[in-house]
This record gives C-alpha cells, sequence and structure tokens, in this order.
C-alpha cells in the first residue's frame, strides 16, 4: 500500500539541498504476517494508520521534525512513528522524487 505527502526541507551544510526546496514523497508499507481470516490486516485499517501518521508531516517542513532530513532520516522517523501503531512487521519505503529511495525494516531494529 501506498500514500503520498508533500513536504519542504533543506539539508544543512549540502551544497545543493541546502537551501529550502520540496519535494512528493510516496510512502509504501509492505507488511508481513500470518493470514487470519483471509488477510493479513484489512487494508482500510493499514491505511488508516499510515494517513494518521503522515497528516503531521504533510505541507510541513521536514527540518521541524528532524536535523538533518534527508531520505534515510525521514524513513527511520516514519517507520518509528508507524511501528507505535502497527503490531506486526513491516517494510517502509519513502520514496523522494523519481528513482530516490531509502527503506527499513521493522523488525530489524529488535534484533
Amino acid at each position: 500500500m501506498s500514500d503520498y505527502i508533500d513536504c519542504a526541507h533543506f539539508l544543512p551544510g549540502h551544497p545543493t539541498c541546502g537551501t529550502l526546496h520540496g519535494h512528493t514523497y510516496k510512502v509504501e508499507i509492505t507488511i508481513q504476517g500470518q493470514v487470519k481470516g483471509g488477510m493479513v490486516v484489512d487494508f482500510a485499517d493499514l491505511k488508516e494508520g499510515l494517513r494518521g501518521v503522515l497528516a503531521h508531516y504533510d505541507h510541513r517542513s521536514w527540518n521541524d521534525s528532524l536535523e538533518y532530513p534527508s531520505v534515510e532520516n525521514i524513513c527511520e522517523l516514519l517507520s518509528a512513528k508507524l511501528k507505535d501503531r502497527l503490531l506486526f512487521p513491516f517494510t517502509l519505503r519513502v520514496w523522494e522524487g523519481d528513482g530516490k529511495w531509502a527503506e527499513t525494516d521493522s523488525s530489524e531494529r529488535d534484533a
């Protein structure tokens, strides 16, 4: 499942990305778990959880939440927030435009 948000950011000290600019971020989540009652999770519940987290950041600056808002750090932040809401392992991929992305696996953070 995926959703989109629009956010601004700048990377302090970065020669190209050091000035304020924005992106449309695609946020993809892949769930892992046992099928019970025909599904792992109802997509409506998954969408509600994802949108609940993303709504806090949409049309805002990542710099208000992260010291260095690289796509890697954005992915880690969103993954941590989702982990508080989801009761099963998942993989999160955050796309910063076309062809640039970072990915986290929630089960790896527990190891």
